[in-house]
């Protein structure tokens, strides 16, 4: 395998890892349908369910236990901070040439949930594959 070819493919997988890391980070950053959680509610809802333990049966106890873990999980991911300017310069590096070799275009971007501004930031445009 040539130098140049060896480069070609390292750059491609550099590419790849900006994508879907800025891409997972829209996904989890989403604004979400209905009311809102906080951190503060989160932590009343643990306090809740540390209480309903005490006395639950097995199987609700299972039920709260699950619950338990999904909030704690969910707070830890609310208290990390995710540093999206980067990710999306990191992004902005990569799209265009990675929409090109794979033949990704600014339609299914923008489904993604990718903002037309960093598209056009990307240089993608609506008329290009």
């Amino acid at each position: 395998m040539s130098d140049e070819h060896k480069a070609a493919l390292a750059e491609g997988r550099a590419q790849g890892r900006a994508i879907r890391a800025y891409l997972e980070a829209l996904e989890t950053h989403r604004p979400r349908r209905g009311r809102k959680r906080t951190p503060e509610s989160m932590r009343k809802r643990l306090q809740r369910i540390d209480t309903e333990l005490e006395t639950a049966d097995p199987m609700r106890r299972l039920h709260l236990v699950q619950e338990r873990l999904d909030l704690e999980g969910e707070l830890s991911a609310a208290d990390a901070k995710v540093d999206l300017t980067a990710l999306e310069e990191e992004f902005v590096q990569a799209a265009k040439a990675y929409s090109q070799r794979k033949g990704i275009s600014y339609a299914a971007w923008r489904e993604l949930g990718v903002s037309a501004a960093t598209l056009r930031a990307a240089g993608i445009s609506r008329g290009a594959a």
